[in-house]
């Protein structure tokens, strides 16, 4: 009989197997390393067990665990880096599929690696400020800062909401329904990166983390998650920013709703509209 350590590895090679066939099969599934693309997530904690499913374009979660008595345990995402980026780096936005709305590409040279950027999301539920620093990850803050300041997001919805296994409010596809994109992609970042977070354990990122979705390795668009409340995932996402205590509340508005139809994973019960974002 296979021991914890073996079952989690498994496990974990079965999730590569399985997010690189789908990355090959679809090109763009939001979350999809671990949710949209019948996501294991296997955490070997007194023999519990998180398994997560998507099928088709409508995304469903379940949780399962073969045992009350222990609870899951995961590292926490760092929030910042051993080392410091040079003061400025050099970032590549090559094309990537047609712009779901027409936007121009961010620059490339000169990235500013110290600073923050506040970009506010201004929803019909209350605004959503979100400090993003760039010192962990550049060139994703470049292109998020680039996108706002280009009205990218206003009069966008929040397509995707999850209440089961993770808990994460997706947003920045105009076309709202969780396949577009800018036309350009961008590489991972921080902690993709970082062979300490990103050694195939799953880590937990944190209550009012903001983290790139994408449908595989360096497929980073303009798709992104907030979660408002802790999420064991892959180490596969790049973190570039905090909501702040102010955007909590709204986002606390908005997860008391859940999704619609009861769902654990889907469309919000509500429509969350970005009517703006704006930078500051």
């Amino acid at each position: 009989m296979s021991n914890n350590s073996q079952r989690l590895d498994e496990a974990m090679k079965k999730l590569d197997s399985e997010l690189k066939r789908r990355d090959r099969a679809e090109k763009a599934k939001p979350l999809s390393v671990a949710l949209a693309a019948l996501a294991v997530i296997v955490v070997i904690a007194g023999g519990i067990w998180f398994a997560a499913t998507r099928g088709g374009d409508d995304a469903s979660t379940e949780a399962a665990a073969s045992s009350t008595e222990n609870t899951p345990t995961y590292t926490p995402l760092k929030t910042s880096l051993d080392t410091p980026l040079p003061e400025t780096v050099s970032c590549e936005y090559p094309d990537s599929g047609q712009a779901a709305r027409p936007v121009s590409k961010p620059k490339t040279e000169n990235v500013p690696t110290t600073g923050d950027v506040t970009v506010t999301l201004n929803t019909n539920d209350g605004p959503i400020p979100m400090k993003l620093d760039r010192s962990v990850s550049p060139c994703t803050v470049n292109a998020i800062e680039h996108l706002a300041k280009e009205k990218y997001y206003d009069n966008t919805q929040c397509h995707r909401i999850t209440t089961s296994g993770i808990h994460v409010l997706q947003c920045g596809d105009p076309s709202a329904q969780g396949t577009g994109g800018p036309g350009f992609s961008f590489k991972d970042e921080f902690p993709v990166n970082d062979p300490k977070q990103n050694n195939g354990q799953p880590i937990e990122y944190p209550r009012g983390s903001i983290a790139m979705a994408n449908s595989g390795p360096d497929t980073n668009g303009s798709q992104f998650f907030l979660n408002y409340a802790e999420s064991p995932l892959p180490a596969s996402y790049t973190y570039f920013g905090q909501v702040t205590d102010e955007g909590l509340k709204t986002l606390d508005t908005i997860a008391s709703r859940g999704a619609a139809e009861g769902a654990s994973d889907g469309k919000p019960a509500q429509d969350v509209i970005i009517a703006t974002a704006t930078v500051s």
